[in-house]
């Protein structure tokens, strides 16, 4: 009842008094309390899994808000009095407060921008269809594809005014839509191959056995080769790591007597079981129960190893510095650089991103140790790993414990020592979607190899400016400061050059209006010549036309006080002479256009226009 109470004050609507306000009112209390709890879980809105129903969840509240007719926000309002009113129960409410307003504000504000699209298109729909027809499914699809409008919450809608919708329609639409876009993904060259060759080598032969985690060579039996020239092999067991979990497949080589392949790159071909290499023969060939020497890319897989590790003590810093609502949303760890993406909502600042790295390097600074091992998935929870809603485990998990503040479940490739790793940077800090974050960072000969590109480029720089690299600042500022000043002076210079053009201008007045084509001068300096003219003895209204710089057309007007002229109607139909547009306002107007062809009969127009 105090949730509807904050209901009622939002919305001006009392509680009891009509039913299909009440069904409104206890929707907007109970969303609130479920949003409020998830988003305080670690749920940000998105648009799959459980992150889209928390989003339908907030959209059903705020449509109701809408249908009680509040245009204001609603949903801070609401979180607060969610907070307030189960705060003590649940302490965690309390810090999270700022967070959860500040997360489902900014879906509110974006749903309202969607709904008053959607639903200016689906009630005309409605009020124009035939009694007892369906709502047609090309008109749902239109809302969902062009305008974001959820088919669900059309439904809805349409359910409230006793119209169903053709799912059918829609569904077919959609199917059609997906369809296209498998044509154009094929049509790039991104279709897949028949794995059934693959799946009976699985049944023959069972599992490939990874020996990668304690060596970079092994001695293995080919299982199966597919294909010539690109081909695909199959082995007993290997050292190839199979991309996974974000970090990308080893590449390296297989030698036999028969022939050499290199790997271009590993994958499995059945998750977790089989692992396929995609390899390009370089000599001979290798067949069918040969015994290979198969090789990995030492330094390669060293760099990987530094990026994944790093990538975990990225995730517990940015917990740190940002909040324990951090969690990972997919990430890519290669050998140049890694990729992590995590839920928040909102930039980091440069200080938060240094923060994050001041964490990171002290506890590599530390060197503690990484340890990379087997356990039940009962013992890792009981040690606190980390492990996600919407990941898959197994009773027998990998736990990674790189250094004495991240514990992690994880089963790729990791260096033994977090010195190993070498100093980290952040590159880069972007959103890629709704409360979605992305790092991109480099470890090991990364930040060095950055730095001597910076220390190098820093170095030009000074010998263009002609200074030490130690007064790079400095002199780039006086250069800013004579280019400021030197503008300054141009701009003085123009404005003189302007007045005098002005007095020609003004001396070719009929009955006190100057009509005229200037061109090669910039929209800005044709601004100002016009109102130089206009501020002239004797000349009550200007209208100016010419080719600027840049290409197009642009048109100017401006009229003095005392005229009974106006600067828009001038210079109106001229804008539609020249394939453009403005023209607005009383004492100046402007109006540009992309045919310059258009001038001599905008010009025309104008002299029309003013009784010439």
């Amino acid at each position: 009842r105090s949730l509807l109470a904050t209901a009622e004050s939002l919305t001006g609507t009392h509680y009891g008094k009509d039913r299909a306000h009440d069904v409104s009112l206890r929707i907007m209390a109970d969303h609130a309390r479920t949003s409020t709890f998830l988003i305080s879980d670690g749920v940000f809105p998105t648009n799959a899994g459980r992150g889209y129903v928390l989003r339908r969840i907030i959209r059903r509240l705020v449509r109701h808000a809408y249908l009680l007719g509040t245009s204001k926000l609603v949903t801070p309002a609401l979180t607060n009095a969610v907070c307030d009113l189960m705060g003590e129960a649940y302490p965690q409410l309390g810090s999270d407060v700022d967070m959860i307003c500040n997360v489902i504000s900014r879906e509110e504000e974006g749903f309202r921008r969607t709904l008053a699209r959607g639903l200016t298109i689906l009630d005309t729909e409605l009020e124009d269809l035939p009694e007892g027809q369906p709502l047609s499914g090309a008109t749902a699809f239109l809302l969902h594809d062009t305008h974001g409008f959820p088919l669900e919450l059309t439904e809805e809608i349409a359910g409230e005014r006793g119209v169903s919708v053709d799912r059918p329609g829609f569904d077919h639409e959609m199917a059609g839509q997906q369809q296209q876009a498998k044509r154009d993904r094929k049509a790039k060259g991104a279709g897949v191959s028949d794995r059934a060759d693959l799946a009976r080598v699985l049944d023959q032969f069972g599992t490939t056995e990874f020996t990668g985690r304690v060596e970079n060579q092994t001695k293995a039996r080919v299982l199966a080769v597919i294909g010539e020239g690109e081909v695909s092999v199959v082995l007993d067991r290997t050292p190839f790591y199979a991309e996974s979990g974000g970090q990308v497949g080893d590449t390296g080589r297989l030698i036999a007597p028969t022939g050499e392949l290199e790997i271009l790159d590993t994958v499995y071909a059945v998750t977790g079981q089989l692992i396929e290499h995609k390899a390009r023969v370089v000599r001979g060939g290798i067949e069918p129960g040969e015994e290979v020497t198969a090789c990995i890319d030492g330094k390669r897989r060293a760099a990987i190893r530094r990026n994944h590790t790093a990538t975990h003590l990225l995730h517990w810093a940015l917990r740190q510095v940002l909040g324990e609502h951090v969690a990972q949303q997919g990430s890519l760890v290669a050998p140049d650089r890694l990729r992590f993406d995590f839920s928040h909502f909102e930039a980091m600042t440069p200080d938060q991103i240094a923060d994050v790295e001041d964490l990171v390097n002290t506890d590599i600074l530390a060197n503690h140790p990484a340890r990379h091992y087997e356990t039940t998935m009962a013992q890792a929870m009981e040690a606190g790993a980390l492990a996600f809603f919407g990941d898959k485990y197994g009773d027998i998990v990998r736990v990674l414990e790189a250094g004495p503040h991240s514990i992690e479940l994880c089963g790729g490739t990791h260096v033994g020592a977090l010195g190993d790793i070498g100093p980290v940077k952040i590159v880069s800090e972007a959103s890629i979607g709704s409360n979605i974050r992305r790092i991109e960072a480099v470890s090991g000969f990364g930040p060095i190899e950055r730095l001597r590109a910076e220390e190098a480029q820093l170095a030009r720089v000074a010998e263009s400016l002609g200074v030490p690299v130690d007064d790079v600042a400095g002199a780039a500022d006086r250069a800013v400061a004579d280019r400021k000043e030197m503008l300054r002076e141009l701009k003085a210079l123009k404005a003189q050059l302007a007045a005098g053009r002005a007095g020609d201008l003004a001396a070719g007045a009929v009955s006190g209006v100057v009509i005229a084509r200037v061109d090669d001068l910039s929209r800005e300096d044709l601004r100002t010549l016009a109102l130089a003219v206009r501020d002239r003895p004797g000349v009550r209204a200007v209208v100016l036309a010419g080719e600027p710089e840049g290409g197009g057309a642009a048109l100017v007007a401006a009229v003095s006080s005392a005229s009974d002229l106006k600067a828009g109607e001038l210079i109106a139909a001229g804008a539609r002479a020249i394939s453009g547009g403005g023209g607005k306002g009383d004492d100046f107007a402007v109006a540009g256009g992309k045919n310059p062809a258009g001038i001599a009969e905008a010009l025309d127009l104008a002299r029309a226009a003013a009784g010439l």
